[in-house]
């Protein structure tokens, strides 16, 4: 499928977002394209992880609304959210550090189970099928993001490169439509970077799945990015593709700097 053949997916539309007297939002307006890897970039304190916590529910805008696929989401949950093709992952990683990494994915799958308390008890029927089909695919999940020699160990005790991935693949089992990373190689050493850029290529190449990557290394943003937007003190300053970025003197004042 050609990317953003089929139009918008997600449309954030003048979203105002305050803390006390503080504007950390500031009339923003973007639209995301189905099957695209958009990058959002800018200074700390810019505002980009405030508009993933606004698509996905953690905050309610002051102004503003967010679409997904022409259906309103701005004042829904992020429970809600999540069940209707949004997924994240955080700067800071938020896993169950006591549970195999195996029992981590499966915890996201809780959202599509529907069996009664009765069949849960007994552990027949539907039930037991549906445990069969969710195994199934988080493992999957686990090939897809070589985890295999890790399927059972506690995430506590995994090295943060690969907690990171443990994380993306919980956000791969709710099979979402767009994944939302929040600094997704942050603290990684080459190597993990260049594994996690390439998972990152492989989701939304061979999945499908919309991209919405902050990130603060620019050499990943300008290889992997079909657009770029930048943010600075709230407000969007720029938006285009990585070459345009590249050359934008606004951008290159704000962030980029001079070479």
């Amino acid at each position: 499928m050609e990317k953003g053949k089929n139009g918008p997916i997600l449309r954030c539309e003048n979203i105002g977002l305050r803390f006390g007297g503080v504007n950390a939002l500031v009339d923003i307006t973007f639209e995301v394209n189905k099957g695209e890897v958009l990058s959002i970039i800018g200074p700390n304190g810019a505002g980009k992880t405030c508009i993933i916590n606004t698509i996905t529910g953690f905050y309610h805008p002051w102004k503003g609304k967010v679409y997904l696929e022409g259906q309103e989401i701005t004042a829904l949950p992020p429970h809600k959210i999540c069940t209707l093709g949004i997924a994240r992952t955080f700067q800071n990683i938020e896993l169950f550090t006591g549970l195999s990494v195996l029992d981590n994915l499966l915890a996201a799958r809780h959202i599509y189970l529907k069996t009664n308390l009765l069949s849960n008890c007994l552990y027949f029927g539907f039930a037991q099928k549906r445990e069969i089909d969710e195994r199934k695919i988080v493992e999957d999940i686990i090939d897809f993001l070589e985890m295999e020699a890790i399927r059972k160990q506690e995430v506590k005790i995994l090295p943060y490169g690969q907690r990171k991935r443990v994380e993306l693949g919980r956000a791969l089992a709710l099979e979402p439509k767009i994944i939302l990373l929040d600094e997704p190689t942050a603290g990684m050493n080459l190597e993990e970077k260049e594994d996690m850029v390439r998972f990152i290529l492989d989701i939304n190449e061979e999945k499908g799945t919309t991209i919405i990557l902050v990130e603060h290394d620019m050499d990943i943003v300008m290889d992997i990015s079909d657009r770029i937007i930048v943010f600075d003190f709230g407000n969007k300053i720029a938006e285009g593709i990585p070459d345009e970025i590249k050359k934008d003197q606004r951008v290159i004042k704000a962030y980029l700097g001079e070479k």
